[in-house]
């Protein structure tokens, strides 16, 4: 059987992370630890949903303005490391909190994205506004449509449009639903053909739910490239390609079947 090569477009890498209970600095440093072996070797690093401070619903205690000190770490960061980073952190915007996820880039450029589908079970709708715009956009030769945890369960939301190649969610899924999480980062990849980044933590947060981690890198078939190991900080890496994914788009043209629709907000 002959071996096939493709040209890598991207290098992708995820953290997982025990996120400590509402301690940003703590925080900061952990993740710094992590993705200090990454500079110079990936191109995005992807982080957990609300990696600074546990999925906690005190946003009065927690928000931070747009573009301040969070955002500034990131970017940071990300200038240091000669790579984007992305994740989910708490913004206060017009007396309004949003579970928003940024993505910064190491010349300073960004994209955000406010969490859609926030989780009723935790009371997460009681506390934080939806967001209301859907998001896709372009790094380098990769079209990025980003996902915060609870969005994964509303395929809907993410269909593709023929607008991205890469599905990344920042979650904060715990363990009672592991098989449920791994299940549906699957299956986001097989009816989307889509490369899928899913990003978990580990630990206990400070409500006593445990997390097992299970981050993954998914490749359009279904086939898991990259996978952490349950309950351990680390980081996982794995490299995309665009000609892979318009091969394969090709051969088996799925989304030309796809039914048109409109999502009213």
């Amino acid at each position: 059987m002959p071996v096939l090569f493709f040209e890598f477009d991207m290098r992708i890498s995820i953290i997982q992370t025990n996120v400590k209970w509402e301690d940003k600095s703590d925080n900061f440093s952990q993740i710094e630890h992590l993705i200090s072996p990454l500079k110079n070797k990936t191109d995005v690093v992807i982080l957990p949903e609300m990696f600074n401070t546990g999925f906690s619903m005190d946003t009065e205690k927690l928000c931070e303005k747009p573009f301040s000190s969070t955002f500034d770490w990131m970017g940071r960061s990300s200038s240091e490391g000669n790579f984007s980073l992305c994740g989910s952190y708490i913004v206060r915007e017009k007396n309004r909190f949003y579970n928003r996820w940024v993505f910064v880039t190491p010349l300073g450029r960004s994209w955000s994205y406010d969490k859609r589908h926030l989780f009723t079970m935790s009371g997460e709708e009681k506390a934080f506004t939806p967001g209301r715009k859907r998001v896709s956009f372009k790094f380098g030769d990769v079209r990025i449509c980003p996902n915060i945890c609870y969005d994964l369960r509303f395929p809907v939301w993410s269909r593709n449009r023929n607008d991205y190649d890469l599905l990344i969610n920042s979650a904060s899924w715990p363990e009672a639903r592991r098989y449920t999480w791994i299940t549906l980062l699957k299956a986001r990849a097989i009816e989307n053909q889509c490369f899928v980044a899913g990003s978990n933590r580990v630990g206990t947060d400070g409500k006593g739910i445990k997390y097992s981690g299970d981050s993954m890198i998914i490749n359009p078939r279904g086939e898991i490239i990259a996978t952490a190991k349950k309950y351990e900080e680390c980081s996982i890496s794995a490299e995309i390609s665009m000609k892979e994914l318009k091969d394969f788009r090709g051969k088996f043209p799925v989304l030309k079947d796809a039914d048109n629709f409109n999502l009213e907000p």
